[in-house]
């Protein structure tokens, strides 16, 4: 096939009372549902909980997954109505996409907890011996190519 391949991402809110837990077994849920209908999972993420930009059945937050899947299409239908049915769901959206398939990401929040850990020298240090940027040292470029100029404090 070509570079451009059609796929699909859907995006569901979860309600945000739910424990972390159940959200995993969401997402399990639906992913296992989607491949029973004939797709194929290319990456599935969970976004966190959001603030909504309206209250949706009572809710001003919500827990956001995303998932990126392919197949004939025929299994959107059957995917989204286990999705209307279910009472945790409080919106659901698929939408076609065209260009290069997503690549699936690590999972930044257990990765990030575990580099904390291991490199306790990675934590950034105090502020004074960072450096400080003002109007008179900004950025200049040249050739293409940025260069930041700073002073110490």
């Amino acid at each position: 096939m070509n570079n451009q391949q059609s796929y699909y991402e859907t995006m569901y809110i979860l309600r945000p009372d739910i424990a972390e837990d159940e959200v995993t077994n969401y997402i399990n849920k639906y992913n296992k549902l989607l491949e029973e209908f004939g797709g194929t999972i290319l990456d599935s993420q969970m976004r966190g909980k959001r603030r909504l930009a309206y209250q949706i059945a009572k809710h001003r937050e919500g827990i956001y997954v995303q998932l990126s899947h392919q197949g004939d299409g025929q299994h959107i239908f059957k995917i989204e109505k286990a999705m209307r049915l279910s009472e945790d769901v409080i919106r659901y959206m698929t939408v076609k996409q065209e260009g290069p398939l997503p690549t699936p990401r690590p999972s930044t929040k257990s990765s990030t907890q575990v580099d904390d850990k291991e490199n306790p020298e990675t934590k950034v240090e105090s502020k004074e011996k960072q450096p400080v940027l003002n109007a008179d040292n900004l950025t200049s470029e040249k050739e293409g190519t940025k260069i930041l100029k700073t002073t110490e404090s």
